[in-house]
């Protein structure tokens, strides 16, 4: 606590406290909940299983697998203090009849934005933003695809007994029709050779980055910076190999590919909730975040460093920082109110004056 006393003013006012969130259910419930649920959507979805194709079951028990571990993870994540203040008062921003009056597109514009192209990222680096996007787009595309087929809700038909036309249903209701030698049909049959070549391409732009860059490299850990480029990559790769042993070599060794794509795709499904591949679940509940800072800049509620002036963040979300300090005891609440580099100048000379004491 030294820090503290030789850091903050004494006349630095006091607060009152902001309401705390309220406490979130513990994850094994919802978890459970949200599989049953899914498992519930699959049958009548498929018309009591009768559009469910039985040799897809392996990747119907991976979204059931996906979907309970998401949750628990996601539940266990937002019950945490500093995330649960995160969440319930960036939501409760975006949610509020004032902001949805004073500014209605302001939501769907951070959404498109933020979450669909990330612009964030440009202010990196152009190239990985494409990347970015190349994967973020083909595994959103394949997502769309392969998900509702593995359901049963997405069914393909023969439109007549004897032409090459299809018919696509959804939920067992025609959407419409197409034949297989049109520009539609060969993009439906081929939706997920796109995806698979949009991911390679970013995929292998991540593997280059993260052997050549040296910022990458010194940082970088197997488990979670290459396992999650190696299973997308496999995917991807095994699902063309599906395609060019069909169309190339005749269905040659198509069962063993099937089997390996299977496979890679069922342990990628599992492996997501635990690994780097959670952000994208974490991604939209920083969107509330995001405009509950929007909002208070709109408002002129924004906060200079008390060191230097320089601007640090907005009021609102500078006191929600400091609650969530208060609340996990870490001490010092009051280091939210300045910048990091002040922040750091001040530890040092907080430790400096502790070091010379020890000589006195």
């Amino acid at each position: 606590m030294a820090l503290a006393e030789e850091t903050v003013p004494e006349d630095t006012p006091s607060e009152p406290p902001l309401p705390r969130p309220p406490a979130l259910p513990r994850p094994f419930l919802p978890s459970v909940l949200v599989a049953l649920l899914l498992m519930l959507a699959i049958v009548l979805g498929s018309r009591g299983l009768r559009d469910f194709d039985s040799a897809l079951v392996p990747y119907a028990a991976a979204t059931v697998l996906l979907a309970f571990g998401v949750t628990y993870r996601y539940t266990s994540w937002v019950s945490g203090p500093a995330a649960r203040r995160l969440f319930v008062q960036g939501w409760r921003t975006a949610l509020s009849r004032t902001n949805l009056r004073a500014a209605p597109t302001a939501l769907p514009r951070l959404a498109l934005t933020y979450l669909g192209f990330q612009k964030f990222l440009g202010a990196r680096s152009h190239a990985r933003w494409i990347a970015h996007q190349l994967v973020f787009w083909g595994c959103l595309l394949a997502v769309l695809i392969t998900f509702p087929l593995t359901w049963g809700w997405f069914t393909f038909t023969a439109a007549s007994p004897q032409g090459p036309g299809y018919q696509m249903r959804l939920w067992g209701y025609r959407l419409f029709s197409f034949r297989q030698d049109s520009l539609l049909g060969w993009s439906m049959f081929h939706g997920l050779d796109l995806a698979a070549v949009l991911v390679i391409g970013g995929v292998g732009y991540f593997l280059w980055l993260r052997t050549r860059d040296r910022r990458a490299v010194t940082g970088q850990r197997f488990g979670y910076d290459f396992v999650p480029l190696i299973a997308l990559l496999t995917v991807s790769v095994t699902g063309l190999l599906l395609t060019f042993s069909e169309l190339a070599l005749h269905g040659g060794g198509y069962e063993f590919l099937a089997i390996l794509h299977m496979v890679s795709v069922v342990l990628t499904l599992i492996y997501l909730p635990f690994g780097k591949f959670f952000h994208i679940v974490q991604r939209p509940a920083a969107v509330g975040m995001q405009l509950f800072k929007d909002t208070a800049r709109r408002k002129g509620e924004a906060l200079a460093c008390r060191r230097c002036g320089e601007p640090v963040d907005t009021a609102p979300a500078v006191a929600n920082l400091r609650e969530t300090m208060r609340e996990l005891e870490l001490g010092w609440d009051h280091g939210a109110e300045y910048c990091p580099r002040c922040r750091r100048v001040l530890r040092g000379g907080a430790y400096l004056d502790q070091v010379k004491r020890g000589f006195r």
